[in-house]
């Protein structure tokens, strides 16, 4: 935390209200994640359908980033920012008046534009204003609005939909949306891609940046950790429900995000001694065994371990993957590299709940987590051989004994 005190006023200032920003963000996105399913579920959805619906969050994410990405470039930061908060406060409203499977698409798919505006101008203004020497570190901090947000969300929203139904968890997650737009509007920083004059030509080949060597893998591995989390974000509730295991949703996202804040704190600093490569792998490993628990579960503590590993990998893995492509582009091109490489955990998120929400009906819940397991282990087996320029760097980086060569 001492680094961040050493910023100049201004940016420290505008850390804090990103920071509050992102803590009511993240809250009101998680309020939704433990009753949300059921809430389509009692619209008459079979487990297939609440996994197209939700499924459609992706789609409107993956979909939005295209414009988003450039858009922060050639407009700055604090635009898409605002854009991810203002949707955030509106969409909820909308579930309240959507009683049949097209209008919760619709409103599924509106709602996915919200993270896609709203990581891509946070963690492009937050790398923006880090010292490079500090990136890891700082994007660690910086990233806790999310678990805290995600810890304190579900909780809410469990008990609201408990005591006072579901209407009321919409209200209330978009009232903390609009809060945290007005914390956001008072946001000011340096848009470096306008302080480096001409942009590069591919603002207009947004997607012929996948083709790049440094940013093929990540993305490829983003992907396999969508589809993991996908099942979870979807299958959990409907898994909790039906197997009767005695931990609720809540607790389960609950435990996940102190467990998420925890791996934060300790691994931001580290990468920028260590490398960004030996904590991706350790969180993709992770992430195998916590679906493979979870499969295999029979007791409360069983599940209770699932989160715990879960919500680690995750911790470390996305701000590590941002980090890492912080350290691979320009500041002209940030907004596009970090909107196309978050894209690949969108589009893995989208196919999760479509893909697998069939499987559910003929072999059951935890064939769908081992199958979590397998999209993890290819993550990792991408990133072991082909993260840098030959197999024997990719090897090094990887496991932490050699230095990313694709780093500007």
């Amino acid at each position: 935390m001492v680094v961040l005190l050493k910023l100049a006023p201004p940016l420290r200032q505008t850390l804090l209200r990103l920071i509050l920003a992102g803590l009511l963000f993240w809250s009101s996105i998680a309020a939704m994640l433990p009753t949300l399913p059921l809430y389509i579920a009692q619209k008459g959805s079979t487990p297939h359908q609440v996994g197209f619906v939700m499924g459609a969050f992706a789609v409107g994410l993956l979909g939005s980033r295209s414009w988003l990405g450039p858009l922060a470039d050639r407009r700055g930061r604090k635009i898409t920012l605002l854009i991810g908060l203002a949707v955030a406060a509106i969409a909820p409203l909308f579930y309240i008046l959507s009683h049949n499977l097209p209008l919760l698409i619709a409103v599924r798919l509106l709602h996915g534009v919200s993270i896609a505006g709203f990581t891509t101008g946070y963690m492009a203004l937050v790398t923006d204003i880090a010292p490079p020497q500090h990136r890891g570190e700082i994007i660690g901090y910086t990233s806790l609005v999310h678990p805290i947000g995600v810890a304190l969300g579900p909780s809410l929203g469990s008990w609201l939909q408990m005591h006072y139904g579901h209407d009321w968890v919409f209200i209330v997650a978009s009232t903390l949306a609009a809060l945290g737009c007005m914390a956001a509007a008072g946001v000011r920083a340096v848009n470096r891609a306008q302080e480096s004059g001409e942009l590069p030509a591919e603002t207009t080949l947004f997607w012929r940046l996948l083709l790049s060597e440094r940013l093929r893998i990540p993305s490829l591995v983003m992907l396999s950790v969508g589809l993991t989390f996908g099942t979870i974000a979807t299958f959990i509730p409907l898994f909790m429900a039906a197997e009767q295991l005695g931990v609720s949703p809540g607790l389960f996202y609950s435990v996940a995000a102190i467990a998420s804040f925890i791996g934060r704190v300790l691994t931001g600093a580290a990468s920028d001694r260590w490398g960004r490569g030996i904590f991706i792998s350790a969180s993709l490993a992770a992430y195998v065994v916590s679906m493979v628990l979870l499969a295999q579960a029979q007791t409360p503590l069983d599940v209770l371990w699932a989160a715990i590993l879960e919500g680690l990998a995750g911790g470390v893995l996305i701000p590590m993957v941002a980090a890492l492509m912080a350290d691979r582009s320009t500041p002209q091109e940030r907004g596009r590299v970090l909107s196309l490489s978050l894209g690949g955990f969108d589009l893995g998120m989208a196919l999760a709940g479509p893909l697998l929400g069939g499987l559910v009906e003929h072999w059951g819940y935890r064939v769908i987590f081992r199958m979590g397991a397998v999209f993890s282990l290819l993550g990792l087996a991408f990133f072991l051989t082909a993260s840098s320029k030959s197999l024997p760097d990719s090897l090094r980086f990887a496991l932490g004994m050699g230095r990313d060569r694709y780093a500007l």
